[in-house]
């Protein structure tokens, strides 16, 4: 069930004077206003029935609408029942005065997690200053189009995330790296959510519940990141009734069945198979009117994804619950290039390119939630998973020249063969005690065990001959790198922290993380030195129920945060590292934020932040004997491993958010962000002649900006319902250019995508199914902005070359999906 709640209270008019007499206790009530309507339809449930904590019975009018009273003093449960749907329950807190229940024909309610009278540990709603959720009808409209449906691109267009393009699902959280953001699915930590490398996540909108970034100052029971961290919570499977799902789109087929447990639990099997065999198809016959397109015709096994995940509870008693969720996936593209150019010049080109690549990955989660009294919470979670990449390159060019003096005949041979793989166990202890109103305890460990094993053999060979060469002139540059790594790491941690969040204006977090990491790799070991992360929120609501505001609330928090870079990963003893030196990257995060809550479904929150980032790991390679025959690895390449990165991070944003309701709904977020990175020891030799001097300690500061970094994002997000049964989905997003790696004066032109969908629905409450049929454009704008050029500026003069230029398009034409989903 989906809870829309406005914090604060509104005590019912005079108290229950003869019951508090008979009690003893001065018991208080309140009126709460409750709308129930339809999950998928959202239209009003007129006769629903809301069952009272005390009995009562409570029925919804013609707009789905009950006034019910309930304690001030306490949370309670009501239960809300409806002819063909399935019972749900709604938790009333003792704060907020009106809330929505969103009942599902024969499924669950959203956010089933919330009805839970003990929580369990980690389970809330959005906070301001720690994180954004997204769930239920707001993820699926957002989320399901375009040829792959993907859950990172509803995340994409909240707040405080940098625009990534339409085929990279890492995006930029609030300046830090995208490689930084942590995903964890079900409490799972996930090193590698992707597919093909990035461009589209793991994680399907049909299995996903809700959908949580904490970018802010997060709780101490999370970690292993500087940046932001994606919690993922699966659905959950109706105990009560199978369930039948089917999507079929323009790419791609998702299919989830769902099975009762004796009315105890359910078990769902979700499926998910691309083919975009038809779309290259038909995209390599458009080639031949779009020569932008041409590349096409490369790919020789069109990329596919594979994707099937089981997720299952039982609860054995109303204290004790048991969950397990599996999931496999793999992903693919194959590609053949074979291209001969001649030009007037008698320049001759001869290219031959080809390509494989496979990915897969399996993992499995299980957890045991026990809940011995009711302030008192215990939850135990284990999981294993296996990642593994293949790669294949084989390029083989002949060139020779032709007038131009310049171009020298030349002929290379390049092979590339690489083998990435990652083995990991977890497991974590996390205990909750509510042990009075107003105050929560809570403490848990951790261990994450990793391996990491890598192979590469790359093979190269660079033969140029000069028309009359001079003695120490090299003809031929051969270059051979072979890499074999082995190695393991223990990640330890233990937290605890205090929580307040009683009736009053005031509540405040603190908590308090240690982050251990010890480094074991093929005959050495590594120490670390343990970190400590300290985090403070405190949170102060400065009105409430004044005029046209539900509530204003003032945030404010600082904390430490730690996690361990990917590139340490192939350390090996020749980097000649000692106990120590290994550091994990870190960061410092300070935030300011004001949340205003009107009474008319509106809600804007705007934070302000500055993050200090120290420690940072990052390597320097050195190739030595280039145009000499080497034959070993070492003669050639050395990396290095340093640890003394450092960022300097300031931004804001904000939100504003109009509620879901009948007619009209969705989002406005900006983001600003200025980001600057520094690495003392990263020096080129040579220096490139056309780099900013600055870009480089030796030559200047050495701060720059870092090849994601955006000043500017803006994403206006709408659904426009003109009907019960047609919706109109529109994004409308504005993002500033990165900036060039050598010479940050230098950007790329702004992006502007526009994305639309088209949605009609048809619900038969006799036989209980629900039809969806959808029409999807992203990259809209391509219609009209096809090929817009931004001239580039000189870095030395800071005058505008317009004999420099650079495209800001992603991609020259609009990407159309249909859809049609049925469910029972």
């Amino acid at each position: 069930m989906m809870v829309l709640a406005r914090h604060g209270s509104r005590v019912f008019i005079g108290s229950l004077l003869l019951l508090a007499l008979c009690t003893g206790n001065g018991l208080f009530a309140r009126d709460v206003e409750i709308t129930v309507h339809d999950a998928d339809l959202e239209i009003p449930l007129e006769g629903a029935l809301i069952h009272s904590w005390d009995g009562a019975e409570y029925p919804c009018g013609e707009d789905g609408r009950a006034i019910v009273s309930v304690p001030d003093d306490r949370q309670v449960v009501l239960r809300i029942t409806y002819p063909g749907y399935e019972t749900g329950r709604l938790l009333i807190p003792v704060t907020g005065d009106r809330f929505t229940g969103a009942l599902r024909l024969g499924g669950v309610m959203e956010n089933r997690e919330l009805v839970i009278e003990a929580q369990a540990p980690g389970k809330s709603e959005t906070k301001s200053g720690r994180s954004v959720a997204i769930s239920g009808e707001t993820l699926s409209r957002t989320a399901e189009i375009g040829l792959i449906e993907d859950v990172m691109t509803s995340i994409k267009l909240l707040p405080g995330v940098g625009y990534s393009g339409m085929f990279n699902a890492k995006p930029s959280i609030r300046g830090g790296d995208p490689g930084d953001l942590m995903a964890a699915m079900d409490g799972f930590y996930i090193e590698q959510p992707y597919h093909w490398g990035g461009a589209y996540s793991i994680f399907v909108p049909q299995m996903v519940e809700s959908a949580r970034l904490s970018h802010g100052i997060f709780s101490s029971r999370y970690g292993h990141t500087i940046s932001g961290l994606l919690e993922i919570s699966t659905k959950k499977p109706s105990p009560t009734e199978a369930q039948f799902d089917i999507g079929i789109s323009t790419s791609e087929t998702n299919v989830d069945l769902s099975f009762p447990l004796w009315g105890k639990g359910g078990i769902m099997a979700m499926g998910k198979v691309t083919y975009w065999d038809p779309f290259v198809w038909g995209a390599q016959a458009l080639s031949k009117a779009v020569p932008a397109l041409d590349m096409i015709n490369t790919v020789t096994t069109a990329p596919f994804i594979r994707d099937f995940a089981l997720t299952s509870y039982y609860r054995f008693s109303p204290d004790l619950e048991w969950t397990a969720t599996a999931f496999f996936g793999s992903d693919g593209v194959g590609a053949e290039y074979h291209n001969i150019f001649d030009d007037d010049d008698g320049q001759h080109s001869d290219v031959n390119l080809k390509f494989d690549w496979l990915n897969y990955q399996i993992f499995g989660i299980s957890s045991l939630v026990w809940s011995p009294v009711n302030s008192m919470v215990f939850k135990a979670t284990l999981g294993a998973g296996y990642y593994e990449s293949d790669m294949t390159a084989d390029i083989n060019l002949a060139h020779s020249g032709g007038s131009d003096p310049a171009s020298l005949p030349e002929n290379a041979q390049i092979n590339d063969k690489i083998t990435d793989t990652t083995i990991n166990y977890q497991g974590r202890i996390d205990y909750d005690w509510n042990f009075s109103s107003d105050w929560i305890f809570a403490a848990g460990v951790q261990e994450l065990y990793s391996q990491w094993i890598k192979t590469e053999n790359y093979q190269s060979r660079i033969e140029r001959s000069e028309p009359d060469p001079t003695p120490g002139n090299l003809g031929a540059f051969p270059l051979n790198f072979g890499l074999d790594v082995k190695n393991q790491g223990l990640a330890s941690t233990a937290y605890t922290l205090l929580e307040y969040a009683g009736q009053s204006r005031f509540g405040a977090e603190l908590g308090l993380r240690l982050d251990h990491f010890y480094f074991i790799g093929r005959d050495f070991t590594l120490q670390t030195i343990p970190v400590l992360n300290p985090r403070l929120n405190v949170d102060y609501r400065v009105l409430q129920n004044y005029g046209p505001i539900d509530s204003l609330t003032l945030t404010a928090g600082t904390g430490l945060f730690s996690s361990m870079n990917d590139v340490i990963t192939s350390i090996a003893i020749s980097n000649n590292l000692n106990d120590f030196d290994l550091k994990p990257n870190r960061s410092w995060t300070s935030l300011l934020g004001i949340k205003i809550d009107f009474a008319e479904k509106f809600s804007f929150n705007i934070e302000g932040y500055y993050k200090h980032v120290f420690d940072r790991a990052y390597t320097v390679t050195t190739v030595t004997g280039a145009g000499t025959p080497l034959d070993t690895r070492d003669d050639i390449t050395t990396i290095d491993y340093w640890f003394n990165g450092t960022g300097r991070i300031i931004g804001f944003d904000f939100q504003l958010q109009k509620m879901e309701s009948r007619y009209i709904d969705g989002w406005l977020s900006y983001s600003f962000t200025w980001a600057q990175y520094r690495d003392p020891n990263a020096v080129p030799d040579p220096i490139p002649a056309d780099a900013d001097p600055d870009r480089y300690p030796k030559t200047g500061n050495g701060w720059y900006y870092p090849d994601f970094h955006r000043f500017h994002n803006i994403n206006l997000v709408m659904n426009i319902k003109p009907s019960t049964r047609f919706n109109i989905g529109l994004r409308f997003g504005f993002a500033t250019g990165k900036p060039d790696e050598d010479n940050n004066g230098e950007r790329t032109g702004f992006s502007w995508p526009v994305d639309v969908k088209f949605t009609w629905r048809r619900f038969n409450p006799r036989r209980k199914t629900h039809t969806e049929i959808s029409l999807g454009i992203e990259n809209l704008q391509a219609l009209v902005y096809d090929a817009i050029w931004i001239s580039r500026v000189n870095g030395y003069t800071g005058e505008e070359e317009m004999s420099e230029y650079t495209p800001v398009y992603d991609l020259p034409i609009p990407m159309i999906s249909f859809g049609f989903k049925w469910r029972y």
